[in-house]
């Protein structure tokens, strides 16, 4: 997979995250790529330095964006307040500083708002369109922030009429992490996987290859109105097929336990992303035995399962 931009300055943050470094890595031998990020780890930024990308100590929830430079080409603003603590710090961090981080990168040609696909209400039975309505999810405070970034950055970029893609993002996984990888993590220690009564589970989960290549396209077609769309695999997939799946991979039968206090699934309908941004091209199967050997090298996995 090679990089679709070259030669411009673009600006990552959340830069040692699991969506945004991949695409940070990728971008950073034919382009200037500054990664955003906490780094209050010396590791992180050995991380970034080591991917040629380089590394800025920003936290939005503390910090001042003026001194960013403002002069980035395209920018994939990843970094959030995952809402675990008081709700007014995730609206803050996450719409209000996402609108300032919007308006200080205004010269860019493209800028990209990580949304969530967490953000419907529940659709029992069918997949969520990028025109549901929001809804009132586990992770509330979270959401709720998202709903207002999406708000604000929306309203910004109307207003300085700045290019600007919203990503609705539903179930990434790689050698990075993911649901996915925690489920598989889950299997190993013959822990039950929590899921919502209404089964199957749908998911359309999108391997990292896919990702970055679909995030660097969501920059290059930003636009005002902003482009809303759904980021996610093109295949549809349940937990429970895809976890039956990595046991037989490994060689361990997966346990379920089926409790309202689950996540409702996360079942997004991705017409709209065939349109803007194109369709994924791993195959689920392919991608998840990739995930596993990449995540544990020890384990040595069945030959029987069959990737197409």
């Amino acid at each position: 997979m090679s990089a679709a931009l070259r030669g411009e300055k673009i600006l990552i943050t959340g830069a040692t995250g699991k969506i945004a470094f991949p695409i940070a890595r990728l971008l950073a031998p034919h382009n200037d790529v500054w990664g955003a990020a906490r780094l209050r780890d010396p590791a992180d930024r050995d991380r970034l330095t080591a991917a040629g990308v380089t590394p800025v100590a920003l936290d939005l929830g503390t910090g001042d964006v003026s001194p960013l430079p403002d002069d980035f080409t395209y920018v994939f603003h990843a970094a959030v307040d995952p809402g675990q603590g008081e709700w007014s710090r995730a609206v803050e961090t996450n719409a209000q500083r996402s609108g300032e981080l919007l308006h200080h990168c205004r010269t860019a040609k493209g800028f990209v708002l990580c949304s969530t696909g967490s953000i419907y209400g529940y659709q029992r039975g069918r997949p969520l369109t990028e025109d549901d309505p929001p809804g009132v999810p586990l992770r509330a405070n979270y959401s709720f922030s998202k709903v207002a970034a999406e708000a604000v950055c929306t309203w910004v970029s109307r207003h300085f009429d700045i290019p600007l893609t919203i990503i609705r993002i539903c179930s990434t996984y790689g050698p990075e992490g993911g649901a996915a990888a925690d489920r598989l993590d889950a299997i190993l220690a013959r822990r039950p996987i929590r899921l919502h009564p209404d089964r199957p589970n749908n998911y359309n989960p999108i391997y990292e290859d896919d990702y970055v290549a679909l995030g660097i396209r969501a920059m290059q077609v930003a636009r005002t109105p902003p482009q809303v769309v759904n980021w996610a695999g093109s295949e549809t997939v349940s937990v429970e097929e895809y976890c039956a799946y990595l046991g037989e991979l490994v060689g361990i039968e997966p346990v379920f336990e089926y409790t309202a206090d689950a996540h409702t699934p996360l079942w997004p309908d991705v017409t709209r992303m065939h349109e803007v941004l194109g369709r994924t091209k791993v195959p689920w199967r392919e991608g998840f035995r990739r995930m596993t050997a990449a995540r544990h090298p020890e384990l040595t996995l069945s030959d029987t399962c069959t990737t197409s």
